[in-house]
């Protein structure tokens, strides 16, 4: 694939100042000289010029002049491929930078893959695997958490700790294959208790990082919470008031909502997806009993529930029967209306966290906010959290060099065959392996990198 010289647009399609253009490869260079014309009408201009250095002038193609535009040249290995670049700012805009990058393939590149230019980034040892998938995460993140934790990644916190695992369970490895090969041997019982002390490290590192599992995919998806409660309860105020702008219709009218609405908002740099549902009732017109299937919908798919009591009315016998329905969600009972004369009962929702708010004031609306937050992340997050917050496939492949590594473990401590244990041990560096890319498969790769845009 290196023979190929690899062209795309690097930024967002779109009206805009800039378009940046990207080219790598061996023949990057001589492709820029042959849409390139420099003001000083020099020729192989890019091919003779310094690394790093920056030129003004025009892409043109057949004698034709389509841009004003500003080339970079970067020569390999000091380049995010470690081949050689270039980047062609020409002026945004979807024709606009649509010519320039047509010039650039007919002149001898080819359109990118998505994620091509971080994969040869990868091939090239510039980075890992997990540092591969960073990118990704920053380009995707969309809380300043997200940013932080794809940062940490991307500077090689996480492949640290995975280097390490792996380095500890070849180390045991090493042994156990030399006295296979002189079986004559028997393993110290001191040697013995080394081996078995240090693979019980490795399980319980192994678990530390899966523990972040479950962190790690709320960093980078965000929450879904589900705003549920009866009709005219406050509902859409609710959900108009923790966006801080009015999304969903507001009336007195009972059964205003009969849809389910979803929009985004960051509650204390935790992403959130708000679903405002239908009021919980019992109806007999159509839409209406939709809406209501869908917000039962939406509450089985919530990672948390707001349940949105009126507490200027007492408790009706069907809240009480739906409220028993939280009682295995993790949730927060809302109480609204605290604006108006209170005539719910307390000892009827006793049992429950509670928040008052008005939705119409905002008052409790930041304590609300406060608690979406502390349901989340128990006791805050901390600093060290984000630097080895794994993501599924982190996941799967450790839990499957769990499960190796627990047999060999029991297998050593019962004195069985070192060969059985010896294919445990490999088994289980080869699952930590993946997660860096130090053992992979070309479908793993086209796998990870697919998701990425064409231009990076």
């Amino acid at each position: 694939m290196f023979e190929d010289t690899i062209a795309a647009i690097a930024t967002p399609l779109g009206e805009g100042g800039i378009a940046i253009i990207r080219i790598s490869g061996e023949n990057a260079l001589s492709v820029g000289d042959r849409v390139f014309q420099p003001i000083s009408g020099n020729t192989n201009h890019l091919e003779n010029a310094k690394s790093h250095t920056i030129h003004y002038g025009y892409i043109s193609l057949n004698n034709q002049r389509l841009d004003e535009v500003m080339v970079s040249v970067m020569r390999a290995p000091a380049t995010f491929t470690r081949e050689d670049i270039i980047e062609i700012n020409c002026h945004g805009g979807m024709q606009a930078t649509k010519t320039v990058l047509d010039a650039v393939l007919k002149s001898g590149a080819r359109l990118a893959i998505p994620g091509e230019f971080t994969k040869r980034a990868f091939l090239h040892g510039r980075i890992d695997l997990t540092q591969a998938e960073a990118v990704a995460d920053i380009i995707n993140a969309r809380t300043n958490l997200a940013l932080s934790a794809a940062n940490e990644q991307l500077a090689g916190k996480l492949s640290e700790r995975i280097n390490q695992l792996r380095d500890d369970t070849m180390h045991v490895l090493a042994h156990v294959e030399a006295h296979i090969d002189f079986p004559d041997e028997d393993i110290k019982p001191d040697t013995m208790e080394g081996l078995i002390k240090r693979l019980k490290k490795t399980k319980s590192f192994i678990d530390q990082l899966l523990s972040t599992a479950n962190d790690g995919k709320l960093i980078r998806r965000g929450i879904r919470i589900a705003i549920i409660g009866k009709p005219n309860a406050g509902k859409s105020s609710l959900l108009n008031q923790l966006l801080g702008h009015d999304r969903a219709i507001v009336s007195n009218i009972a059964g205003t909502t009969r849809d389910t609405i979803s929009e985004e908002a960051q509650i204390r740099d935790i992403l959130v997806v708000f679903i405002d549902t239908a009021g919980l009732q019992e109806t007999d017109d159509k839409v209406e009993q939709e809406g209501v299937k869908r917000s039962h919908d939406s509450i089985k798919q919530a990672d948390l529930i707001l349940y949105v009591l009126d507490s200027s009315k007492p408790l009706t016998p069907d809240s009480k029967l739906s409220l028993k329905d939280l009682a295995n969600r993790k949730h927060i009972l809302v109480l609204n209306k605290n604006d108006l004369p209170e005539a719910l009962d307390p000892k009827s929702i006793e049992e429950f966290k509670t928040i008052s708010i008005s939705s119409i004031n905002g008052d409790g609306i930041e304590s609300l906010k406060d608690a979406i937050k502390s349901s989340v992340w128990e006791g805050g997050i901390k600093s060290e959290m984000l630097e080895v917050m794994i993501n599924s496939r982190h996941q799967e492949a450790l839990i499957r060099a769990r499960i190796s590594l627990e047999a060999a473990l029991s297998q050593l401590q019962s004195g069985l065959t070192l060969d059985l244990i010896a294919l445990d041990l490999r088994v289980t560096a080869n699952a930590i392996g993946e997660i860096v890319g130090k053992t992979t498969t070309e479908d793993l790769l086209d796998s990870i990198f697919s998701t990425f845009c064409i231009g990076k």
